[in-house]
């Protein structure tokens, strides 16, 4: 799913290229995105783009006429930036939007179709998808510290819920719990003052560092690489790699469709994390140690041997 970084560099070309332009078309090639019928989508169209807002995980256009077009990409959809009138992605497009300018494509790569598109009338309705999450990028450390002790949740969870944080999803959970070399299970009520302090700073440095490395990577252009697994992650979606920092491999702990990514090593004192259903499976063989699972792994016979 598209993340605080990701968002930042689509808001990025599209506050150069779609504000002052006028939204001529809004073409609809799937009509389960479509959430809202008043207004109608219509009304929409031949309006003037005010400016662009991110809340949360959403893209906000204000348009004229008090309107505001809201777009959530959930974990599969993407944006892609076309010449005028192009024609809409057969099995993945779901909607385009034409400016004077160019095309912007939405287009959605799963069976499971998520992504959503709302069209709302004033600043009220528009409040009903603010979740109300510390953007973390603006809060200080004792708003911080706030959010994070609201309750007592595992690290992960309260990095990722959109009550208490905005835009951080499972990709950069990952990556700022290896930089804070923490525990995806620990619990929030059991972090001492250094530890928060840690991690406010690990978030804040790993959020501007792919901030800057995606406007690197987009070169003032359009970004199209937008994707969850990036090769330059140190432990997101590189199960069984060498963590970088010291070479252990990558672990996994996987729940429903979402999946913590740690080393053992840097983060857990060289402890395994019980996967839920695995543990269920396996009962008392479920390796303790990264040293207990290297050891069960089977041998490669040596040619040479006997």
């Amino acid at each position: 799913m598209p993340e605080l970084p990701d968002l930042t560099v689509y808001l990025d070309f599209l506050q150069a290229h779609v504000v002052g332009q006028t939204l001529e078309r809004v073409r609809v090639a799937s009509p389960f995105v479509l959430r809202t019928a008043d207004p109608p989508l219509k009304s929409a169209e031949n309006k003037r783009v005010l400016g662009l807002r991110r809340l949360g995980k959403r893209l906000v256009l204000e348009l004229e006429d008090d309107l505001f077009l809201v777009i959530h990409l959930m974990i599969a959809g993407r944006f892609r930036w076309k010449e005028h009138g192009a024609s809409i992605t057969a099995k993945i497009g779901l909607a385009a939007f034409d400016f004077s300018n160019g095309t912007l494509l939405l287009t959605e790569a799963s069976q499971k179709k998520r992504a959503a598109i709302h069209l709302v009338r004033g600043e009220d309705a528009l409040a009903d998808f603010d979740r109300g999450g510390l953007e973390p990028l603006e809060a200080n450390l004792d708003r911080f510290r706030s959010r994070l002790l609201a309750g007592n949740h595992t690290v992960k969870r309260a990095l990722t819920d959109p009550d208490l944080f905005a835009g951080i999803g499972n990709a950069y959970s990952d990556e700022i719990l290896h930089r804070a070399r923490m525990s995806p299970v620990k619990l929030t009520h059991a972090l001492s003052q250094g530890e928060v302090e840690q991690l406010f700073a690990s978030t804040r440095e790993v959020l501007e560092e792919w901030i800057q490395r995606l406007r690197d990577d987009a070169r003032g252009g359009f970004p199209e690489k937008v994707t969850a697994f990036r090769k330059d992650m140190a432990v997101h979606g590189r199960y069984g790699q060498p963590c970088p920092v010291c070479g252990t491999p990558v672990q996994r702990i996987v729940h429903a469709e979402n999946e913590s990514n740690y080393c053992p090593t840097c983060q857990t004192g060289g402890r395994l994390l019980a996967d839920r259903a695995l543990s269920r499976l396996l009962k008392q063989d479920w390796p303790r140690t990264i040293e207990e699972l290297e050891a069960r792994k089977p041998r490669v016979r040596s040619p040479t041997a006997g």
